[in-house]
Formats: C-alpha cells, structure tokens, sequence
C-alpha cells in the first residue's frame, strides 16, 4: 500500500501559476493530496508523475500542506 509510505510535506507556498515541489519519496509519486491550505484555489497536477517532482499548478497564491504517497 503506497499511502502507508508516504510524507506530509508542510508549509508548500505556491504560486500563482506553476510551482515545482520536490516530493522527497525517492521513488515514482503514486498520489497527493491536499491535507491543510489557507485560502481558496484551484489546484492540479501539471506534469507526469515522477520520482523526484510534483508539479502543481495554482490559480491562486497559497501555502498547502501536502500529503504525497
């Protein structure tokens, strides 16, 4: 079970726009999901999954913490 794998990734800022997140799994990124964030935004993954980056794309400036698996 990958979920039982994963890291909380606390205090991401992300941007307007696209940020590059390094997920720190050592290993292909199977999920994420958003755990906490403070204000409102659309965000989705931009990129192909892979095992050094998660890259989101916001539409506003916000700071999340994430949970990666």
């Amino acid at each position: 079970n990958p979920m039982s794998k994963g890291l909380i990734l606390e205090g991401v800022a992300l941007a307007n726009g696209t940020t590059v997140v390094n997920h720190l799994l050592s290993r292909k990124l199977q999920g994420w999901q958003i755990v906490d964030i403070n204000g409102a935004a659309t965000i989705y993954r931009s990129q192909p999954k892979n095992d050094k980056t998660l890259t989101l794309t916001s539409n506003a400036a916000v700071t999340v913490d994430l949970f990666v698996f």
